[in-house]
């Protein structure tokens, strides 16, 4: 199988108020095409774990490799093109822009990536909303959504550049059991159907349990998976 992401011994800490190592060696390795789930109690580093192979946050000691290229060392301009390039993000918030429609929200990274033309990227927009059923509302705002439908548009969003990792901060905590399983269905399907590489950290036992790989973490350390 083909490894996407590769962390070898990942070390962060808080300087404030005291020093705190919220992080200590973390190494693992994530297969293209594999859902995981990375969970532990309030605390535990999962939500810092996600920020440093997110490459959001860059304060850290170790080395991350994601698609084979080394992303440790790189300056924040060649992140910001990375991570644009090869991560799309779900956030438990979905941070739709209320005044734009949801095809133009879809359209956003896509844009910002310049890959493709302005039509190419309308073309591509509308197509992730096809493929979550959501063609129908391309040209409603935003704001005029219902919760499970603005979190399948910030899907159909992280899907516009076809990332290599999608990364998921508690993707189904703002919503209730029928769009949280609505969502898991999607983003497994896209893991079975489309090969789409999926990481989530998730309070959810239940969202954990039926992801291919559980991840559990306990005071900054893998102890599990």
């Amino acid at each position: 199988m083909e490894t996407v992401l590769k962390t070898i011994k990942l070390n962060k800490s808080f300087y404030e108020p005291e020093e705190f190592r919220v992080l200590k060696d973390v190494s693992f390795e994530i297969e293209k095409g594999e859902f995981v789930s990375i969970v532990g109690k309030s605390g535990c580093g999962k939500s810092t774990l996600l920020y440093l192979i997110s490459t959001l946050d860059t304060d850290y000691t170790g080395e991350i490799f994601i698609n084979q290229k080394k992303v440790t060392g790189l300056s924040q301009n060649e992140l910001a093109r990375f991570r644009n390039e090869h991560i799309g993000f779900v956030f438990q918030f979905h941070f739709l822009l209320p005044e734009f429609t949801a095809l133009q929200n879809v359209m956003i990274p896509s844009q910002k990536l310049g890959k493709y033309s302005k039509s190419e990227s309308e073309d591509r927009a509308y197509e992730k909303l096809k493929w979550l059923d959501m063609q129908n509302f391309a040209s409603k705002l935003s704001s005029k959504l219902s919760g499970g439908q603005q979190q399948r548009v910030a899907i159909a969003r992280a899907l516009i550049n076809d990332p290599t990792i999608i990364m998921g901060d508690e993707p189904t905590g703002n919503l209730d059991s029928t769009n949280s399983e609505i969502v898991f269905d999607i983003l497994k399907d896209l893991a079975r159907t489309k090969g789409q590489t999926i990481i989530t950290v998730t309070h959810d036992p239940e969202f954990a349990q039926k992801t291919d790989r559980i991840i559990e973490m306990k005071d900054g350390e893998i102890v599990k998976g």
